[in-house]
């Protein structure tokens, strides 16, 4: 047996280190940020839509009797649909890895989480969702340390 056969199964003689992807924590968080980038551009574009529903036609969804947090459903229309555009614009910046957009993102998502909340009574079961998804924002764009490693 030689020394050369000796040694191929062994690290750093001729053979490239393999690293497994598939449990890098750094990863996972990696690919969280780019769905929540998805995420919000998407949530962001419904919410115009919801927005533009609202605005264009008073009776689109039910109105609640005695709430607590009496605007019209034109307001909430115009609150959906700025806080739409802007979600969206968020979510485009995190895609495009804007150094802004994760912080941005975070507070949108914590504003969103709360409107939706305030929201709950006119759409209860997309307003849930709605709150679960800007949980995982909040939490794949606070996970992701990618700026802040120094190491290859």
């Amino acid at each position: 047996m030689s020394s050369a056969t000796a040694h191929e199964g062994e690290p750093g003689h001729g053979h490239a280190h393999r690293h497994d992807h598939g449990s890098d924590p750094s990863a996972w968080a990696g690919g969280g940020t780019l769905f929540a980038g998805v995420l919000m551009l998407v949530n962001g574009l419904l919410g115009v839509f919801a927005g533009i529903a609202g605005i264009a036609k008073d009776d689109v969804y039910e109105r609640v009797g005695d709430y607590v947090y009496k605007f019209d459903l034109a307001t909430w229309g115009w609150i959906h649909l700025i806080l739409g555009l802007v979600i969206a614009a968020t979510g485009w910046g995190i895609l495009k890895g804007a150094g802004w957009a994760k912080a941005v993102g975070v507070a949108l998502a914590a504003l969103g989480i709360v409107t939706q909340f305030l929201w709950l009574p006119y759409t209860p079961v997309w307003a849930v969702i709605s709150v679960a998804i800007g949980l995982f924002v909040i939490w794949a764009l606070c996970t992701d340390t990618s700026e802040q490693r120094t190491g290859p």
